[in-house]
């Protein structure tokens, strides 16, 4: 079998060949020329590869999908492999064309496009908050007007927060269309205004096996996903096994999986609102993984990568899991995205306080910051597990102000 690898992020975090090295698989790979560059790695060189390169412009160019194509005839693939947002589509685009197993186009639309998610969560009675598709600048007056401010506007296709803005004046209303092309090549609207929605956000993630939910936990974000140029720590931490709301967010999230299908083996993160009157309300859900650490808080709290297993049950290898069941312990994340200026100095590892399970940081003393960029644009990331919530919740904010009184930055 020879896998062909769409690739997007560190290939340290996705280590590809220990993933699959107990098979007889030979990788192909096409990633992202920022993407490597941004991470300071090299394309792999040895077996189990038989071919790796890069393409700029990875995230938006019709180049990759034909690139793609050309690998999968030259090569022999027999599968493709997409682990991360943006390929999520490209993929299911391939399987589609060239007749391979996996994800096709039916389920990967509905977990990419936001306006076929919401109306796939309507048809299925999943509350959602009230939108409309972009079309012209009026459609978000009239929509204004007719729900009041505030406003949230977000790409149908987007990721990481990209582009998502809070209009919640008149003027930041009326300004905000010169600043996106609201239809794209082929008319089709770009962009959604949706109602903003009072209340917290939590998310659901797990992953499915062999076409069975084999985990699945909620957390709560403790921040605000789309202001990611804030100073303090983001804070995201998993429900308590006696929480009455993790019963509720299980259903919800079982829900969404039931509504939205999917492949045999994905996994999957579910945004829901936890509303200020309490309803859960749809955000947005992905088949992937979540970002941030949420991969290493799911591995904390089960035992393994959330992207691993259903790329080895993808391609017909062993997974070592025995079934669905409650995590053994609590575990939370803390992020700090970057913040212009000249890194002077970082908090001395061997004195971090207890708990910390990761602690990875994304810039060294000496270099020159520039703002983030997009959520996951980190300065430094914490994984922090407890025996309940609370235990690691204090744990958590122990070591958010360890890392902010020794962080030496301006």
């Amino acid at each position: 079998m020879t896998v062909l690898v769409l690739h997007r992020g560190s290939l340290r975090a996705n280590p590809y060949e220990r993933w699959l090295a107990d098979g007889e698989e030979k990788i192909v790979l096409l990633g992202s020329a920022e993407q490597l560059a941004l991470f300071g790695e090299d394309l792999p060189t040895t077996a189990p590869y038989l071919h790796a390169e890069v393409l700029p412009d990875y995230d938006t160019s019709p180049r990759v999908v034909e690139r793609a194509a050309e690998l999968i005839e030259e090569f022999g693939v027999t599968d493709v492999v997409a682990c991360q947002e943006f390929d999520i589509e490209r993929a299911a685009e391939l399987r589609e064309r060239h007749g391979l197993p996996g994800q096709r186009p039916d389920t990967a639309l509905v977990y990419r496009d936001k306006w076929e998610m919401k109306q796939a969560a309507v048809r299925a009675g999943i509350k959602v908050a009230d939108h409309t598709l972009l079309r012209t600048p009026g459609d978000l007056t009239a929509f204004a007007g007719r729900h009041g401010l505030p406003v949230v506007v977000k790409p149908r296709r987007g990721a990481l927060s990209v582009g998502v803005a809070i209009l919640r004046t008149e003027e930041e209303l009326t300004a905000w269309p010169a600043t996106a092309e609201l239809t794209g090549p082929d008319g089709e609207p770009q962009w959604l205004a949706e109602t903003f929605v009072e209340g917290s956000m939590c998310h659901v993630d797990g992953t499915v096996l062999d076409g069975r939910i084999a985990t699945l936990w909620p957390s709560r974000y403790l921040y605000a996903l789309a202001n990611f140029r804030d100073r303090a720590g983001r804070v995201d931490i998993a429900l308590d096994t006696t929480d009455p709301l993790t019963r509720r967010l299980t259903a919800f999230g079982e829900a969404v999986l039931d509504a939205f299908g999917g492949p045999d083996h994905f996994a999957f993160h579910i945004e829901v609102f936890h509303t200020d009157d309490d309803e859960l309300v749809l955000c947005e859900a992905a088949s992937r993984a979540g970002g941030a650490g949420v991969r290493d808080v799911q591995r904390a709290l089960f035992g393994f990568d959330p992207m691993e297993y259903p790329v080895r049950r993808q391609l017909g290898l062993p997974v070592d899991h025995e079934g669905r069941a409650d995590p053994g312990r609590i575990a939370g994340q803390l992020l700090f995205t970057k913040r212009p200026g000249v890194l002077r100095a970082l908090p001395d590892p061997a004195t971090l306080p207890p708990g910390v399970l990761k602690y990875t940081t994304y810039a060294r003393p000496g270099e020159e910051v520039a703002e983030a960029s997009h959520s996951g644009d980190f300065l430094a990331a914490f994984v922090i597990a407890g025996r309940d919530r609370a235990e690691c919740e204090a744990r958590i904010r122990a070591a958010e102000a360890w890392f902010t009184a020794e962080l030496d930055i301006g």
